[in-house]
């Protein structure tokens, strides 16, 4: 004797977890992309692998710093997440530069570069970078404390003349950047370090594989998560294939996260722009490999992932989160932890006699 209605009901029972599963994941392909699995080029920006070799060397490289303290790596260490895990970063001598490195990983797919957004892409960045002024610093209203735009022209000035005084890196310019008459300069320096910095993207995450079909990548809780990321508002301003990274946003849009979070004297993105909408306005980050870049806000003064998630819907949404809706969207976030990028040292080519020398 068959019951065919009694069948039906447990295949539609059993079909229940997966009808969900496709359900959330159609809504969460509207609004975020998996990272790609190759890295994208720079436009108009071919790379080579010499430019490549090129740029790997100049990111670890102190010595074209004019105290041949710092490099990108002191601030971006790729076995940290692509940040520096400190509240501050800190400039030559170790003085502090106001706010927190952010990190290499996935820039490539930000639409602007730094808190405030100064910087429009990868070469554009390293032409701003700590490597361009790393002399006195200053503080200025409405801003961090910055790096003094008198000091750049020298700075760079010791970096082009130490990379002339350096013959392995004289051949690795020529080879590079082929048919330049002047290929050592500053600008091909900030080239050859983008075009690695595309390199440095960290596809295969949980969520990646998960928004790709494969139901069980993600867990209950990181599913349940990712819903109310969603349907809290969150995903708003964090989507896009970097969760972020795309658009400005003023913080605090419904409650001032305070003093202790939100330092008064940094006003964000109108130190750019001078434009008064602009006070407190500062590039929405990417959750990319969030969990590994501690701790949060341009300030630095979060340092619990579930309390960063928890001052969001409360600053920006004015939502009140119970601990455990937090845990969960903490849980998802968790999930866009991705495939770090494995990178071999380079080894750098050597001083000669007549190399310039660091500057006190």
């Amino acid at each position: 004797m068959r019951f065919p209605l009694l069948a039906s009901l447990l295949a539609v029972l059993a079909a229940g977890p997966a009808l969900a599963d496709d359900s959330l994941r159609d809504s969460a392909k509207k609004l975020f992309e998996p990272i790609p699995d190759t890295a994208p080029q720079l436009p108009g920006e071919p790379s080579t692998p010499e430019k490549l070799a090129l740029g790997k060397m100049l990111y670890f490289d102190p010595r074209i710093s004019e105290s041949h303290e710092l490099s990108c790596s002191a601030c971006h260490d790729l076995g940290m997440g692509g940040g520096d895990g400190r509240a501050s970063s800190t400039a030559r001598s170790w003085q502090l530069a106001g706010r927190k490195s952010q990190t290499v990983l996935n820039a490539v797919f930000n639409k602007t570069l730094f808190f405030d957004g100064r910087a429009s892409d990868l070469k554009d960045q390293v032409l701003r970078s700590v490597m361009a002024f790393p002399g006195a610093m200053q503080k200025t209203r409405g801003g961090p404390t910055i790096f003094n735009p008198a000091d750049a022209n020298p700075a760079k000035a010791h970096a082009v003349e130490f990379l002339k005084g350096v013959p392995g890196y004289v051949d690795a310019f020529n080879k590079a950047f082929p048919g330049d008459p002047n290929p050592v300069t500053y600008d091909n320096a900030a080239r050859a370090i983008a075009v690695f910095e595309t390199t440095l993207i960290t596809p295969g995450a949980p969520f990646d594989l998960w928004l790709k079909g494969d139901d069980a990548a993600l867990g209950e809780s990181q599913k349940a998560g990712l819903k109310l990321f969603v349907d809290k508002g969150c995903s708003g301003c964090h989507n896009g294939v970097n969760l972020g990274g795309a658009s400005f946003e003023r913080f605090g849009v419904v409650h001032n996260p305070g003093p202790e979070i939100l330092p008064t004297d940094d006003w964000g993105r109108y130190a750019i722009t001078k434009n008064l909408a602009d006070k407190y306005v500062f590039r929405v980050q990417e959750l990319r490999n969030v969990e590994l870049n501690p701790p949060y806000f341009h300030s630095g003064r979060v340092w619990d992932l579930k309390k960063a998630v928890e001052v969001m819907a409360d600053a920006q949404l004015g939502v009140q989160l119970s601990d455990e809706e937090s845990g969960k969207i903490a849980d998802f976030l968790k999930s866009l932890t991705g495939r770090q990028p494995e990178v071999t040292l380079p080894h750098m080519p050597p001083m000669v006699a007549t190399t310039p020398r660091p500057q006190p």
